[in-house]
């Protein structure tokens, strides 16, 4: 066998082949730690800022607070809503050396609900162990005691305190000031529409009606902020920075409390609302809702039962009659259909009307009854507002139609919302053509304007809307918006509320404002006046106008029986007035749900306001003195 060539070893081959290689890996390595140093460049530099500023957002913690809610009181400086500290027991628990022992201990040593320690370990599962969980929140004073002479005894657990509403008056404001209560997702909703919930961060209450809910943005104030810097487990390490919160304004009310406690209890055990404005500014000095509710237990948070007893209580204490309450008018209304007619030329001061007892649609069958059976013989418009009759409005309506009716009401108006300072309020309905056609797919009928005549039909008014159109009467065409808020109170003093008017009513004739108020003062003065007797004897001189308005309609030969009617089908009452006669201060007007009749019911009610209010003014007291 042949032997096989050895072949040679290329040493030179081999070593240029390595230092391309090493070349080649060299070339590779610095490339790789450019693109490194290039991005560590990157990293350390051009996206300093925006790192720093995350690794700040890890470190640093913005924690907001929330301001103070203002204050509100009444025209004299009565304090009708407050912050009241509420004390709750909160337990630390990574400082507790037992955490359920001590969350025993203190069910045991304050006798609460040991309920309480199933949801507050739940707690604690949910969060971090070094913050503060709530165990009870509403302390009572007593519980509070008894817990600071243990405290030592209780490692980790402390009592802290929040601010909270609290209503003194309780039910005798909820229908004006409302109340607070727990932001919901409707809440929420709200104030992220409105770019606002930014500052509710810190914030657990808004308010939900009335003043209150109105004035939010006046009451809340402005949240403040501080920064704390927190470490990896979220623990404060400590502060870098304060702003503090804004408090919010206290407002001052037109509301009376005098007025309004002496209202509440001239309504009490009736259904019904009494308003008491003044006519040149329309300040609203009370107003009042029966029956009411205490507001406070919404505050904290109202149980099921309650809220649906509430919300099931066949007197519908959650409705603001005042504002929100659809009456007939009645007859209240007969001084501005006077006026109406007198502008027109429907008839004069001086103008005679036999009054029978019924008025009757020529060419037809239909008879519209008035009030008294055998009717109220010769009369004028002084005397046929004094007497209430029914048939000369009747034929006042007739004659001028629904059109005129109307757009004269609408001035005084009815129909319209008031302008007042609540989200709570109706409009009440003054019917016209296109109304009925709307609402009813039917025309209008020369039947449906007698009704609407006498303040009845498909004509309704507010207690509130009554109180107004009898403000813009006796301020003879003045319109005014009513006002519940007086003031704000400033760094300098009172921030008074300007006055809110609106396009005055003007007549041919400034004197048939006169006649119109004349028959009022003949109301409660005259000789036949439908409220003689209950403003018998009073010293100074007023006007007014009674109204008994049906709820249901009788049939053309039935009469109106109140003993035997059921109780929620018997006629409402209602009363307007105003005094003193010469240059009015103060208008009042009343409805009592199915009391009856407006002069021997609601106007009793109106007398002891209006007594209330101008007593004091003529040098009187309520009670008799001494000498006397």
């Amino acid at each position: 066998m042949a032997k096989g060539r050895v072949k040679m070893r290329d040493h030179g081959a081999e070593s240029s082949l390595y230092w391309r290689r090493a070349l080649t890996s060299f070339v590779g390595i610095l490339l790789l730690m450019g693109v490194l140093l290039a991005n560590l460049y990157h990293l350390q530099v051009n996206q300093h800022q925006t790192y720093q500023t995350r690794s700040n957002d890890n470190r640093i913690k913005v924690v907001p607070i929330a301001p103070t809610r203002g204050l509100i009181y009444d025209r004299s400086g009565t304090l009708l809503a407050e912050n009241r500290p509420i004390y709750s027991l909160e337990i630390t628990p990574e400082q507790a050396r037992d955490l359920e022992a001590t969350v025993d201990g203190l069910i045991a040593l304050l006798e609460l609900d040991p309920a309480l320690k199933e949801r507050f370990l739940a707690d604690v599962r949910r969060q971090r162990r070094f913050n503060p969980i709530v165990l009870v929140s509403r302390l009572t004073e007593a519980q509070v005691a008894l817990f600071s002479i243990n405290q030592h005894k209780f490692p980790g657990a402390s009592i802290e305190a929040y601010l909270k509403r609290f209503y003194p008056y309780g039910a005798t404001f909820t229908h004006v000031i409302g109340y607070m209560a727990r932001i919901n997702d409707r809440d929420v909703e709200r104030l992220r529409e409105e770019n606002k919930l930014a500052n509710y961060a810190a914030t657990h209450d808004i308010g939900k009606l009335g003043v209150e809910r109105y004035y939010e943005d006046l009451l809340h104030g402005q949240a403040g902020y501080q920064e704390v810097e927190v470490n990896n487990r979220g623990r404060v390490i400590r502060t870098l920075k304060y702003k503090p919160p804004i408090p919010g304004s206290d407002i001052y009310l037109n509301i009376d409390i005098g007025l309004q406690q002496k209202a509440q209890k001239l309504m009490a055990d009736r259904r019904g609302a009494a308003v008491i404005m003044t006519p040149q500014d329309g300040k609203v000095l009370a107003l009042v809702s029966s029956p009411s509710y205490d507001p406070n237990p919404f505050v904290h948070g109202i149980s099921g039962p309650e809220y649906r007893a509430l919300l099931n209580d066949p007197n519908r204490p959650l409705i603001n009659r005042a504002s929100q309450g659809i009456y007939a008018p009645a007859s209240t209304v007969k001084p501005m259909l006077s006026v109406m007619g007198l502008n027109e030329g429907a008839f004069t001061a001086g103008t005679r009307f036999f009054g029978g007892p019924h008025f009757q649609i020529p060419n037809t069958s239909r008879k519209f009854r008035d009030w008294r059976r055998w009717g109220h013989g010769w009369m004028d418009v002084y005397r046929a507002i004094e007497i209430s009759a029914d048939t000369f409005y009747y034929d006042l309506a007739y004659r001028l139609g629904i059109d005129t009716l109307h757009d004269y009401m609408s001035r005084f108006g009815f129909g319209q919302f008031s302008g007042i300072d609540l989200h709570e309020e109706a409009s009440g309905i003054m019917p016209s053509r296109g109304w009925k056609q709307a609402r009813h797919k039917q025309p209008w009928y020369q039947g449906d304007t007698i009704s609407v005549g006498i303040g009845q039909g498909y004509w309704t008014a507010t207690p509130l809307q009554l109180a107004r159109a009898t403000a813009i009467m006796v301020d003879r065409g003045e319109t005014v918006h009513p006002r519940l808020l007086h003031g704000i109170k400033g760094p300098d003093g009172m921030i008074p509320m300007p006055i809110s008017k609106g396009e005055p009513i003007a007549l041919k004739q400034d004197s048939f404002w006169d006649v119109g108020l004349a028959g009022m003062y003949r109301v409660v003065h005259g000789s036949e006046g439908t409220a003689r007797r209950a403003f018998a004897d009073t010293p100074y001189k007023a006007g007014g106008k009674s109204g008994t308005a049906q709820v249901f309609s009788l049939a053309e030969n039935q009469q109106y029986d109140h003993d035997n009617t059921k109780e929620h089908l018997r006629d409402n009452a209602l009363f307007v007035a105003f005094a003193p006669y010469q240059n009015p201060e103060v208008v009042v007007s009343v409805v009592l749900e199915n009391a009856g009749g407006g002069s021997s019911n609601a106007a009793p009610v109106a007398r002891a306001l209006l007594d209330l209010y101008m007593l004091p003014a003529l040098g009187q007291d309520e009670e008799p003195s001494e000498d006397e």
